[in-house]
């Protein structure tokens, strides 16, 4: 007995031992940098509620929750048809071209050019497109396609460069690259492109959904409209329906199938919408070029034409979307690390963790959009909508995917339960991955927070929208472009930061973010 107990004392004091030794690492250190940044950054931030009454507003939101009825919503089945086809052909699309840039992602052009698409939201590329081609269903096929490819083309080539190249490169001596190509690598990496290819279609439907917050036939059109009508209980018929579509994902997306889904999407996003060939021209002749040059006012009229947009817009809009992100990016990582037991076997049986997934599938398949329009409408227009919606969809895939990584994890046998398991066990042994996945998805979060400056939020999109609305599009333009690179240096920084802590991202866990 006493030989048994002197056990436990000292396995236990290795544990703690271990414990302190991860408060020590460089890596906690880095994440209390973040915590300091943003707390600092939350005196400057405006977080207030600004309605009369907040929560009789949120009461009546949930109850639509007890009665949701489709009757009222005019053809929302056509809807979700049009949200279907334009993810399905966005993202095929994306993919093929990606698949092609991926081969040549070696080439420092094509790094930049794809980091300089990616880096801008599909829905400020589907504002420049309506601008060019109106609601024709190009606007939506191109502001999916586009960035989707850019994405596609990274990820296959982080896929091509971590597999096994022995096959490859022993047929390759006897026959050109091509054949050893198709026969040697790609059935190898099939399943990574295909899952990968899965998990980017559930985003592109999320995408798509959004389109219709500016005009487009999806979901996200009525979505839009019943919300300022206040009828929460189409809002909610609408949304479980989305649900319901990303929930069955699996059982009706198949390789298979998916050519047939090809070619019946075409017709039925066709309308009768025409490009007016004048539209085009004007945008790239006109439109977008700055007035200054326009009027002939030369360099230095350009100079300060630029100077006053940087400071009135730009600046103001930058530090904004700096101080959103901060603060939405560690309360993210605050909610990952609470949520992710909910669907940890080493935490819950099979009927607490089968709620946990249901309430996590539900947080991350609502885009953040919606849910920053779903707050905006219930607090007012300020900072905290955006940072709690933000925090919540990506929060809520993060803990999935350390919650499955728990879930690979042994334990003592005398491992202790509660929360001295999850503060000394389990958290120091998936905190590299927990923080792998927080800095990738750190860029993201930044491109998300800008977008949601359309909503009135003044972060950059607050005054992009407001210049596009103004058919000031140079302005918008330039905007857009200052927003790509300060998004380009974000995912940047944070490439620096896991290359020097050693956190990576590799094939496995992008298959694993795949199959989220």
């Amino acid at each position: 007995m006493y030989a048994k107990t002197c056990l436990i004392f000292t396995v236990n004091k290795l544990t703690v031992s271990k414990g302190l030794r991860f408060r020590r690492s460089p890596r906690w250190k880095v994440s209390w940098l973040f915590v300091f940044v943003a707390l600092a950054c939350l005196p400057f931030a405006d977080l207030s509620i600004s309605t009369y009454d907040p929560w009789a507003e949120l009461g009546r939101l949930f109850g639509g929750l007890l009665q949701p009825s489709l009757v009222a919503i005019e053809k929302p089945f056509e809807a979700l048809l049009q949200t279907l086809a334009f993810a399905i052909l966005g993202v095929s699309s994306g993919s093929l071209i990606g698949f092609g840039l991926a081969q040549l992602f070696h080439l420092r052009l094509v790094r930049i050019v794809c980091a300089s698409v990616r880096a801008i939201h599909e829905l400020f590329w589907a504002l420049i497109f309506l601008q060019i081609f109106g609601l024709h269903p190009l606007t939506g096929l191109l502001a999916l396609g586009l960035p989707y490819a850019a994405t596609f083309a990274k990820v296959y080539a982080e896929i091509l460069e971590e597999g096994d190249r022995r096959a490859y490169d022993t047929i390759r001596q006897s026959a050109g690259p091509t054949s050893a190509f198709f026969y040697a690598r790609l059935p190898d990496l099939w399943q990574h492109f295909v899952t990968y290819t899965g998990y980017r279609l559930e985003c592109g439907l999320r995408s798509s959904a959004v389109l219709g917050f500016v005009g487009l036939p999806t979901l996200g059109y009525y979505l839009s409209t019943a919300f300022l009508e206040g009828a929460y209980a189409e809002v909610w018929a609408l949304l479980i329906l989305f649900y319901l579509v990303i929930a069955s994902l699996r059982y009706w997306l198949r390789p298979k199938l998916l050519p047939l889904y090809i070619l019946i999407a075409p017709f039925i996003i066709a309308n009768d919408s025409e490009i007016s060939v004048d539209n085009i021209s004007r945008f790239f002749t006109q439109d977008i070029v700055p007035l200054p040059l326009r009027n002939s006012e030369g360099l230095s009229g350009l100079w300060q034409w630029f100077t006053e947009l940087f400071l009135t817009e730009a600046l103001p809009g930058i530090i904004n979307t700096l101080l959103l992100t901060q603060i939405a990016l560690v309360l993210t990582g605050l909610i990952a690390l609470i949520w992710f037991p909910l669907i940890s076997r080493l935490f819950f049986e099979r009927f607490g963790r089968l709620l946990g997934h249901l309430f996590l599938v539900i947080m991350r398949s609502t885009p953040e959009y919606i849910l920053a329009f779903i707050l905006l409408t219930l607090w007012g227009p300020s900072m905290l909508p955006a940072v709690i919606a933000l925090a919540l969809h990506n929060g809520a895939i993060i803990a999935h995917l350390m919650g499955r990584y728990s879930n690979t994890l042994s334990l003592r046998v005398d491992a202790t339960a509660g929360m001295n398991r999850y503060a000394y066990e389990v958290v120091p042994r998936i905190y590299n991955q927990f923080l792998a996945f927080l800095f990738y998805r750190w860029e993201i979060i930044q491109r998300e927070t800008a977008i949601l400056g359309i909503l009135g939020i003044t972060t950059l999109g607050f005054y992009i929208d407001s210049a596009i609305q103004d058919i000031r599009l140079d302005r918008a333009m330039v905007l857009i472009a200052i927003t790509a690179a300060l998004n380009v240096c974000i995912d940047s920084l944070s490439h620096y930061i896991r290359s020097k802590l050693r956190l990576s991202i590799g094939s496995q866990q992008i298959s694993a973010e795949s199959r989220r």
